[in-house]
């Protein structure tokens, strides 16, 4: 476990970070992207792998029902496995979609190219990462992949904790643990 000191003043916030099946297929892609959350200083509260099943899939995506690109979109987020990650730090829903970089992998390519899309992305559909673009889309989507989260409890009785204390970052579980009080 790698020891971590992390002193705020700002309150955490939470986001949802998904890493898609055309990363997650891919070991090393996988892995350094993982390096990038943690080397932009995020905390990881929680990470699980998945796959959805079609249905999955049309019930996250319903809001794009109709568009060009959701069929598209539907087949491949249910073609393999996804990580989904609850990542938390200071304006963490910015700061993750920065790292992202734009939708459009060719655009991302030549007007943010250190971003992960420039880095990894093959298409608009398969450009490897998804995350929430408010606070209202977080909460919705973190309960959607981590149905037994609660936000609203995390925030009032851990979040003080995370932003206080001595984390621990356990590579084997993919996540940060408080440490022990000295």
């Amino acid at each position: 476990m790698l020891l971590t000191k992390v002193r705020l003043s700002k309150a955490l916030q939470l986001t949802l970070a998904v890493i898609k099946p055309d990363a997650v297929a891919h070991p090393v892609m996988l892995e350094a992207i993982q390096q990038k959350i943690l080397d932009h200083n995020f905390v990881i509260v929680r990470c699980k792998d998945l796959v959805w099943t079609r249905r999955d899939s049309e019930r996250f995506y319903a809001e794009h029902s109709g568009r060009f690109f959701y069929q598209r979109l539907v087949e491949f987020m249910s073609s393999g496995p996804m990580r989904a990650y609850i990542l938390a730090r200071e304006d963490a829903i910015r700061h993750w979609r920065e790292q992202m970089g734009p939708t459009k992998v060719f655009r991302a390519r030549y007007t943010d190219p250190a971003s992960l899309r420039a880095q990894f992305g093959l298409t608009d559909t398969r450009n490897t990462t998804h995350g929430s673009d408010s606070s209202e889309s977080a909460r919705r989507e973190i309960s959607f992949f981590f149905p037994d989260f609660n936000v609203e409890e995390w925030l009032e009785k851990e979040e003080p904790l995370f932003r206080s204390r001595q984390i621990c970052y356990d590579p084997q579980k993919h996540i940060h643990t408080l440490s022990s009080p000295s």
